[in-house]
């Protein structure tokens, strides 16, 4: 780790070297010149484009890198105009000025010396004088160097405007040389406009160029920020009454300036205000639309017959119950006679309730009723599950609807349907209402579908709570949906700790602990104190699980944290695991992240590199020149350039969110007050379900019991219901 000195200090040089620059993140490694200093000076930093020979002023902090040495870490730079001789020449025969290279920056610069730069800019005319240089290329050179010169402009007057040289790279990539106006005119469009500029981003730099406190501009990027904070805690909409009070507290201004903000923006269209509803409720359009769509569709399916399928449903139950070995319980049966008869249908239960075969007899009856059938999951991992399950090909949902990361859209929609009968979806409980609403509207009306999940699950991180809507609705309504809830634990499975512990936690009651010696697959080790979980975790994972299940330390056995935060954070415990279980890292080749067999994780999907959101992979090489890495995952080997790490996170330990859908053959989970804002009951049973053969909980007995007590979920906000049932438009 980089050891950094406290105090900020600025630095005057000429670049002479390029080392590495990404275009994406500005991250830079630059050797420059200082005058008075023996040799080049190292700095590095997220900056804007610079080439050699340029003068610039850096403002940063020296430290040292246990690799590359004494280095000066830039957190702002100013471009200067090359001041020397030499300077001006190596600016100009850098190429970035085309028609300039070496040979003619030094024939300007024996010209005109230090007016050179005055010369092109002012006087091209005069560059005729120099031999190879005709008026047509003469014209060249100074527009390129004027161009140079309005981007210095920009990124010189983001800087003054407190924007950090990586957010003016994005800035300037997306507005160009209108980036000074757009930032003047309104600064708060940076926060819809430019990735990775949020309101709080914005709104310093609109400060640092005097937008006032109570602007209009500001208030209404305020209410516009507070409701998409809503959404991302999963609300599909807020009422006006909290929107408000939430923005009052946010920007500090009356809240009549912001009651007009809000008018201002349904007058726009930037907000929707649904009719007939009891209360005043204000969506983002693009969550509307989704709503919409998806509860029109519901009712187009509800509405029309099913055609009952060809297939006789006891014929059926006795294929699965000769495949499963056991006797379905009656709750298993009734799906099979249902789903016959219905063109909707939810399928729920927990552990050992026996979904898996269920689901796999129900997706037999409808291929052989000569119905051609899409097998879909929310991510890659839950999609390769239900293939395994199910003996059948399954896919992303993403990769289903054909997803366009160009566009932001998906191929198939209600003009270009998908060309199947029928849909099982799995893991619906992980599943948005935009993308259920992507998924309805990309149905055929003649087509069926099956939702499978559980909804004691954590609920989706995007916004809505669908399968929870969805059981109302079947509640609600005797037409056109059926939900059929398994609650029977089979005997066979009543023998797993993991699966009787599972269902006492969602009965509220503590879980048996296998004891000490056995082959029990669920045990719960006490320690009161953060440092003595971590050690005994460490212990866990690198001896005593391997030794007593043959597990591998890293393949095998997954840390499911409730926090990134704190000793016990996945934050944390990826850095101590990094060094317990991959010791040998720092001595070869290793990019800015990651080292050789470094357990890692894909964080959002990528279709070009067909990995998904959630997939796990090993590091398998790392390019010590360009920092590339290439990782091998379970179904193939993805290469990412330097400039696409941000995709990826190390997984030796992740957050209980992050492990939805997946199985692992061993679970450690962290339990402690140091992450009471999450202990809750949902979590902790989704944490205890991933886990195959072994699940044991490091922690103290208070804090399961808090998580165990706290079944009060957030009520998530959402007009689904209303609208299917007409009480909303």
């Amino acid at each position: 780790m980089t050891q950094i000195q406290d105090i900020l200090e600025k630095l005057d040089g000429t670049i002479e070297r390029v080392v590495f620059y990404n275009p994406t993140s500005g991250w830079t490694v630059l050797r420059v010149a200082v005058e008075r200093e023996p040799s080049l000076i190292t700095v590095v930093g997220k900056l804007q484009k610079l080439s050699p020979g340029e003068s610039v002023r850096f403002t940063g902090k020296w430290g040292v890198d246990p690799r590359h040495g004494k280095q000066f870490l830039a957190e702002t730079c100013l471009p200067l105009s090359p001041s020397t001789a030499g300077g001006i020449e190596k600016f100009l025969g850098s190429g970035l000025i085309p028609g300039v290279g070496e040979v003619m920056a030094r024939r300007i610069v024996k010209k005109f010396g230090l007016d050179s730069l005055e010369i092109i800019e002012k006087r091209a005319h005069r560059l005729v004088e120099i031999p190879g240089i005709g008026s047509k290329r003469a014209k060249a050179i100074q527009k390129a160097l004027i161009e140079k010169k309005a981007v210095r402009d920009v990124m010189v007057f983001l800087e003054t405007a407190g924007v950090s040289p990586a957010f003016a790279v994005r800035i300037y990539n997306r507005y160009g040389n209108d980036a000074i106006r757009v930032v003047k005119e309104n600064p708060y469009r940076l926060a819809a406009e430019v990735g990775g500029i949020g309101f709080r981003s914005a709104d310093r730099i609109a400060g640092h160029i005097g937008f006032a406190k109570d602007s209009p501009e500001r208030a209404e990027a305020g209410v516009l920020y507070v409701l998409d904070e809503t959404a991302s805690e999963g609300h599909v909409h807020a009422s006006r009454e909290e929107l408000l009070e939430k923005a009052v507290q946010l920007l500090d201004i009356f809240e009549p300036l912001l009651k007009q903000a809000l008018e201002r923006l349904l007058l726009m269209g930037r907000l929707r205000r649904p009719q007939d509803v009891g209360e005043d409720v204000v969506y983002l359009p693009r969550l509307d639309n989704a709503e919409r769509t998806a509860a029109q569709r519901l009712l187009d399916m509800m509405a029309a017959p099913a055609v009952p399928l060809p297939f006789d449903a006891a014929e059926a139950i006795r294929r699965a119950e000769a495949e499963a070995g056991i006797a379905l319980a009656e709750e298993q049966r009734r799906a099979f006679f249902e789903l016959g008869r219905t063109r909707l249908m939810i399928l729920t239960g927990g552990p050992g309730t026996g979904k898996t075969t269920a689901l796999r007899g129900l997706v037999a009856c409808l291929s052989s009723a000569g119905m051609k059938v899409a097998l879909a999951a929310p991510t890659g991992r839950a999609s390769r599950r239900m293939a395994e399950s199910t003996g059948r090909e399954a896919s992303t949902i993403h990769r289903l609807l054909e997803y366009s990361p160009k566009s932001n859209t998906f191929e198939r929609d209600h003009e270009n349907p998908l060309d199947v009968d029928a849909l099982v979806v799995d893991e619906v409980s992980m599943v948005d209402i935009e993308l259920f609403a992507a998924l309805l509207d990309a149905l055929r009306p003649t087509a069926r579908m099956l939702l499978v999940g559980d909804p004691d699950q954590l609920p989706s991180v995007g916004p809505g709570t669908v399968l929870a809507d969805l059981l109302n609705l079947a509640d609600a309504t005797d037409a056109g949906l059926r939900a059929i809830c398994l609650r029977e634990v089979f005997r066979q499975a009543r023998s797993s700790l993991i699966v009787t512990g599972a269902h006492d936690i969602l009965a509220g009651h503590e879980p048996a602990s296998g004891e000490k010696g056995t082959s029990a697959d669920f045990f719960m080790i006490e320690r009161e104190d953060p440092d003595e979980c971590l050690a005994l975790i460490k212990e866990l994972i690198s001896s005593r699980i391997p030794r007593s299940f043959g597990l591998d330390p890293i393949g095998d056995i997954q840390l499911l944290t409730p926090m990134h935060k704190g000793t016990i954070g996945a934050s944390n415990l990826n850095k101590e695991l990094q060094a317990l279980l991959n010791p040998k890292a720092n001595e070869g080749p290793q990019s800015k992240r990651f080292c050789v067999n470094d357990k890692v994780m894909q964080i959002r999907n990528n279709y070009d590199l067909e990995v998904f959101n959630g997939d796990i992979g090993r590091v398998s090489a790392v390019d010590p020149e360009d920092g590339n890495v290439e990782v091998v995952f379970p179904e193939k080997t993805a290469r990412y350039p330097s400039t696409e790490l941000d995709q990826l996170t190390l997984a030796y330990a992740c957050t209980v969110h992050k492990s939805q859908g997946s199985e692992y053959p061993a679970v450690i989970i962290p339990m402690h007050t140091q992450h009471f804002v999450m202990l809750q009951r949902n979590l902790l049973y989704t944490a205890i379900t991933r886990g195959k053969r072994l699940v044991v909980i490091v922690g103290s007995r208070r804090a399961l019991r808090i998580a165990i007590r706290n079944n009060k979920q957030l009520a998530r906000r959402s007009g689904l219901v209303a609208r299917v049932l007409g009480k909303w438009k």
